[in-house]
């Protein structure tokens, strides 16, 4: 990862995480990162992927937060949007109930892909926890500094913004939400899309008309869920 002046980073974001980029945890971050790619080690997604949610949804654009973990560890599969895939790529699991729960919520017939580059333009924050991984290792980059950045990230629309739905699936994001201000935001919980625990409360959760009734009473428009075909 290059130092803050080369990395390319929409401007709405940049200047308000400049200084993130010279501290120390960043700085490990970035030799970390060297030394892997050194070692000839395949690292998810491309470098001009990693801050794709980010550079997608600038920061006075976003109206609904999605949290992820850390990126699909399979060839070709991640580029930079939690529960995102290229359109060439089979969905996922977790995306398939995603999908599942839009239709049940909404009526909208599922894509046949997984390309949500469509919500990210609308203002829906695609962000994972953790920007990189390595290929066939889940988890793999946990611990070396991503979590402070993104912290920083959500902190920062808490902060600054109002009006924001936030979708926190599973423990992991609902701890990364926890400091984020329930009297300006919409905080909305529930299990992990996962198969593993989709039908303990996932399914059913109607997050997504929830959101688009909060959008509405706030003033703002909804989102358009459905995702156009390729």
């Amino acid at each position: 990862m290059p130092e803050s002046r080369k990395i390319v980073l929409n401007e709405t974001w940049l200047r308000r995480l400049e200084d993130q980029f010279q501290q120390e945890y960043m700085h490990n971050l970035r030799e970390f990162l060297l030394t892997r790619k050194h070692h000839r080690v395949r690292i998810y997604p491309r470098g001009a992927d990693i801050f794709n949610a980010l550079n997608s949804t600038p920061f006075e654009k976003v109206r609904v937060v999605i949290l992820g973990q850390d990126p699909y560890h399979g060839p070709g599969q991640a580029h930079g949007l939690c529960f995102s895939v290229l359109p060439d790529v089979q969905i996922p699991p977790s995306l398939a109930n995603i999908y599942r729960e839009i239709h049940s919520d909404l009526g909208i017939t599922p894509p046949g892909h997984g390309y949500l580059q469509s919500w990210a333009e609308q203002g829906v924050l695609l962000l994972n926890s953790v920007l990189t991984v390595e290929q066939g290792q889940a988890g793999s980059h946990q611990g070396k500094g991503w979590e402070k950045f993104t912290d920083a990230v959500v902190q920062m629309l808490s902060d600054a913004r109002e009006g924001l739905v936030f979708m926190l699936w599973g423990s992991y994001a609902t701890k990364k939400g926890a400091a984020i201000d329930r009297g300006k935001h919409l905080v909305l919980k529930a299990p992990h899309p996962s198969p593993l625990s989709a039908h303990r409360g996932f399914l059913g959760c109607r997050h997504f008309s929830k959101a688009n009734e909060y959008l509405h009473k706030s003033r703002q428009e909804p989102i358009d869920w459905s995702v156009p075909d390729h």
